[in-house]
C-alpha cells in the first residue's frame, strides 16, 4: 500500500467515526430540544388554591359541589391523561364531587370507560361529570342510587358490568359525614345512616364485584387521616374511616394470591361538599385547611393522580397500602 492509499484509508475511517458519533448524539440532542420547547412550569403548592378564611356557607346533605363557593377543582380542566389506563372498565361510588369525581375525570383521561354512583338529589353534579367523561370519547355509565340498600349494591355493580362489558378496577369512594360535638348529639338513626353508607356499602359492594374481577384488578377505598388523628366532633365517621383503613389491609392478604390488589388513599382536610353539608361546623369551615404546614385545603385533583397510580398495572407490587396526602400533616 502506498502512501496516498494509507492517507485516503486514513481519512475514510476519520469519516466513518465522526458519522456513528453525530448519530449516537443526535438523539440526545434531539430529546434536549423537544424537552425545552415543552415550557415547564414550577407550582408552588402553598399558594396554587384558595387559602382560608372562605365565606359562610351552608346545604343540605349530601351538597352539590357546583354551589360551593369557590368550587372545588376536580380536574375538570387541570388534569391531562396519557392513556395509562386504556381499556380499563372502572366502577367509582360517590362519583359525582370529591375525590370520586376527581378519579371519574382522571380515569376518563386516562383512557378508561366510567360508571359512577351518586345520590339521587346530586343529578346536577353528576351530569357534568357525565357529560367530561364521554368527552374523552369513552363509556360514561350514571347509576345513582341509595347505598345504604344492600339490594341497590347489588343492582348497581350488575349494571356496571352490563353496560360497561366488564369491571377491573371498584373505587369505594362515597362517604357520610356530619359534625357533632357530642356523642349524646348523634341519634341512633344518624349512626346506622354513616355505618351502613361507609363501612356497610363497601363491604356489599365489594362482595358483588369480586365474581367479575380478575387477576390484575384494584379495589381502592377513600379513607381519611381520621383514622388515626379523629377529630372529637366527628365520634362516628372518624371510627369508619379506621374500618376502611383495617378493611384494605385485611382484604388485600385474602386477595393477593389472586392478582387482585386493594390499596386506600388517606386524605387531609380537602374541600369537598362534605363540608359544607353538615361535616363541619361553621366556624371549622371558614378556617378549613388553615392548621396545615401549607396552610390551606387540598383540593380533589390534588388526589387524582394517586386514584390513577393505583389503578395502573405498573403499580403490580402495591398491595395493602394507605396513601396519604394532607398538605404537610398525617400518618401515611
Amino acid at each position: 500500500m502506498n502512501e496516498q492509499d494509507k492517507i485516503s484509508r486514513r481519512q475514510m475511517v476519520a469519516g466513518l467515526g465522526t458519522t456513528i458519533a453525530a448519530a449516537a448524539v443526535a438523539p440526545a440532542f434531539g430529546a434536549v430540544k423537544n424537552t425545552s420547547m415543552q415550557n415547564f412550569t414550577l407550582d408552588d403548592p402553598t399558594t396554587k388554591y384558595p387559602k382560608p378564611p372562605f365565606k359562610e356557607q351552608s346545604q343540605p346533605w349530601p351538597g352539590l359541589a357546583s354551589k360551593m363557593e369557590p368550587r372545588p377543582d376536580h380536574g375538570e380542566t387541570s388534569y391531562k391523561g396519557f392513556g395509562r389506563l386504556r381499556g380499563r372498565k372502572a366502577l367509582i361510588t360517590g362519583g359525582d364531587s370529591g375525590m370520586g369525581r376527581a378519579a371519574a375525570i382522571a380515569y376518563a383521561r386516562e383512557g378508561a370507560d366510567v360508571a359512577i354512583n351518586y345520590y339521587p338529589s346530586e343529578e346536577a353534579d353528576a351530569q357534568e361529570v357525565i357529560a367530561l367523561i364521554k368527552k374523552e370519547g369513552v363509556k360514561a355509565i350514571a347509576i345513582p342510587g341509595d347505598l345504604r340498600e344492600e339490594a341497590f349494591c347489588k343492582k348497581m355493580v350488575e349494571e356496571a358490568v352490563r353496560q360497561l362489558g366488564g369491571l377491573d378496577i371498584l373505587v369505594n369512594n362515597a362517604a357520610r359525614q356530619q359534625t357533632q360535638a357530642s356523642i349524646m348529639d348523634i341519634t341512633s338513626e344518624a349512626f346506622d345512616a354513616t355505618m351502613k353508607t361507609n363501612i356497610y356499602a363497601p363491604f356489599w359492594t365489594t362482595k358483588a364485584a369480586l365474581p367479575h374481577l380478575k387477576a390484575g384488578a384494584a379495589i381502592i377505598g377513600t379513607t381519611s387521616e381520621q383514622a388515626y388523628d379523629p377529630s372529637a366532633e366527628l365520634y362516628d365517621y372518624a371510627q369508619t374511616k379506621a374500618a376502611t383503613t383495617n378493611y384494605v389491609k385485611s382484604l388485600a392478604k385474602q386477595l393477593a394470591p389472586k392478582g387482585i390488589r386493594v390499596n386506600g388513599v388517606a386524605p387531609g382536610p380537602i374541600w369537598t361538599p362534605l363540608q359544607v353539608s353538615g361535616g363541619a361546623t361553621m366556624e371549622k369551615l371558614k378556617q378549613f385547611g388553615g392548621q396545615t404546614p401549607m396552610g390551606r385545603p387540598g383540593q380533589p385533583v390534588e388526589l387524582a393522580s394517586i386514584y390513577v397510580q393505583l389503578a395502573a398495572s405498573d403499580a403490580s407490587y402495591a398491595t395493602g397500602q394507605i396513601y396519604g396526602a394532607s398538605g404537610g400533616g398525617g400518618q401515611p
